[in-house]
């Protein structure tokens, strides 16, 4: 490709929409352009990266018995009325009606399609196992579309669904997903984690994320250097800290006037966070919720929504919270309360003689004994991890990461197929449900973290596997006819040899054409100058680390693709 011919359309400056640094470059680089709130246009410089992490996942996929079919982006109404999801999955759903006044949705997952495509084919367990996906644009109607690519509300996804004869063979596709996943990544250049996950909406009980490492990650995950362990911290599970014995003391009331949060009462019992417990109100559709954590933790609502089983959980407003409670919030406690569900983190259970909200307002109990003073309905881990807890696993401090979700495994087991009624018949002729896993991978998702991950004040970093060129050759005076002649001839042979390459023809000024080089992100960069002429040595910089290699004509294309191995 010749820049004077490309369509790159590169910005100086920075949109002011633009939040995240991969939305920042994208847009300033000429890769993509906004449509509307959530939605954009994949120039040819995105679409070419997008192609390449499509290649990728597809020999993944194909490696591991993944046959590639295509549904239809409009699902009827009907499979997910089935399925029960039509009336829980909230507004996130495009929903629209045909002619006929039937209704519809945009696909933003197809678990209840291909479902139905299976039970009305596979009779058999000769039939199974079966995985099955495709690679097609996902629409979700997100509240607030933002970060660019990273939450939109059209993106592009691989989705795979196995179905296989017994939890047995699900964990066998579940390993082969993740191991897929692994080389996915690892073949995309960037560094990246699988944590244990929680599997929200798409449902199961067994889900990890391959979260690609970056500092501007939405996620927080945390990690043991010692075992291994790694969980996104919604999903950390927690053991329960024991607190000393004491002897128990009466339940006390104290006036504790303007003492909203734990630091105020802290600071006026004089007592340390630890031996006070923290009351968090919540409205669920079914009732309110009291969970309490001890004064020095946080409450991870992922765990409490899972404990309740419920759909819809947000804090309390604090005109409920006083019209059940008595007191406003910051003074309300588990003691004495009524028509409420108090779930209690497994911690507060070991708490002796400690500070909670009297339930009425300036006002504490000292010397509460849960079990003796309160009796949770739900005792469970309901708190968030947090840097140098002790892993769950081997008791070494975590550390803390911010990642970016790229790809998602989970194990769904029956859920759709009960629901659904998707059946095979075994060896002794007896009716089954099949056994169901689905494995997602945001493919534009990953061009944006990619760029999240690798990146400098200059611009874009790209790992040459996912690169839209793997370099630019740049005359430095487009009217010197030897210069040309030279770049016109290592362009074609780079080019022949496998190794895609732009030359930048562009009558601009050499600093221009660095900068835009710089700027789009090629692994390496050409310079035809002087030098080459003069002295027989081409000029080639990594983009990367910034190394400069001087390679002589004859064997300047196996050099590139030696050097390009190398990065």
């Amino acid at each position: 490709m010749r820049a004077s011919q490309l369509y790159a359309p590169t910005l100086r400056e920075t949109p002011a929409e633009a939040e995240v640094i991969s939305h920042q470059l994208m847009l300033r680089a000429g890769f993509i352009r906004k449509a509307a709130g959530g939605m954009y246009t994949y120039l040819p410089l995105a679409w070419r990266v997008l192609r390449k992490i499509e290649t990728i996942v597809r020999e993944e996929m194909d490696a591991k018995g993944g046959q590639e079919l295509a549904m239809p982006v409009i699902q009827p109404a009907e499979i997910w009325q089935e399925s029960g999801r039509w009336d829980v999955y909230g507004d996130e759903m495009f929903r629209l009606k045909d002619r006929h006044n039937r209704n519809f949705c945009l696909g933003p997952t197809h678990e209840e399609m291909i479902t139905t495509v299976v039970r009305s084919d596979v009779r058999s367990y000769r039939q199974l196992p079966l995985m099955l996906y495709q690679i097609q644009n996902k629409y979700r109607d997100e509240i607030r579309p933002r970060f660019g690519l990273m939450r939109g509300r059209e993106f592009i996804m691989k989705d795979l669904y196995s179905f296989d004869r017994d939890e047995q063979g699900l964990d066998e596709s579940y390993s082969k997903m993740y191991d897929a996943y692994t080389k996915i990544f690892t073949r995309c250049g960037l560094e990246f984690r699988p944590v244990e996950a929680d599997s929200g909406a798409i449902g199961g009980s067994g889900s990890h994320e391959f979260m690609v490492l970056a500092d501007s990650g939405e996620a927080a995950i945390v990690y043991c250097q010692k075992c291994n362990y790694a969980a996104n911290v919604e999903k950390a599970e927690m053991h329960p800290i024991v607190a000393p014995d004491e002897e128990p003391l009466p339940l006390e009331e104290r006036s504790t006037p303007g003492t909203k949060s734990i630091e105020a009462v802290c600071k006026l019992l004089k007592i340390s966070a630890d031996k006070t417990i923290k009351t968090l109100a919540y409205q669920t559709e079914k009732k309110l919720v009291l969970a309490l954590v001890r004064g020095d933790h946080e409450v991870n609502e992922i765990k409490l929504q899972n404990e309740l089983n419920c759909i819809n959980l947000a804090l309390a407003n604090e005109i409920d919270v006083q019209n059940l409670t008595g007191a406003v919030p910051g003074f309300i406690g588990p003691i004495g309360v009524k028509d409420v569900i108090i779930v209690a983190d497994a911690t507060v259970m070991n708490m002796h003689n400690s500070v909670a909200g009297a339930n009425k307002t300036d006002y504490h109990y000292i010397n509460v004994n849960p079990g003796r003073d309160f009796k949770p309905a739900i005792v469970a881990d309901i708190r968030m991890i947090k840097e140098s807890d002790p892993c769950p696993h081997c008791g070494a401090p975590v550390n803390t990461a911010r990642g970016i979700e790229a790809g998602q495994v989970f194990k769904l087991y029956t859920k759709y197929s009960k629901a659904l009624k998707a059946t095979f018949l075994d060896e002794n002729g007896k009716e089954k449900l099949m056994v169901m896993g689905c494995y997602g991978v945001g493919v534009s998702r990953t061009m944006a973290a990619a760029i999240e991950q690798n990146n400098d004040e200059h611009g874009i970093i790209w790992p040459v596997a996912i690169a839209p060129y793997h370099a630019v050759i740049v005359p430095v005076n487009v009217k010197d006819i030897a210069q040309m002649e030279l770049a016109e001839k290592i362009y074609t042979e780079l080019n022949k040899s496998g190794v895609d390459a732009v030359l930048d023809d562009r009558p601009e000024r050499a600093g221009v054409k660095f900068k835009d080089a710089d700027l789009i992100g090629y692994p390496l960069k050409i310079t035809l100058g002087p030098k080459a002429l003069n002295e027989n040595l081409i000029e080639v910089k990594v983009r990367k680390n910034g190394e400069i290699f001087f390679f002589a004509p004859e064997n300047f294309v196996t050099e590139i693709k030696t050097l390009l191995k190398k990065l």
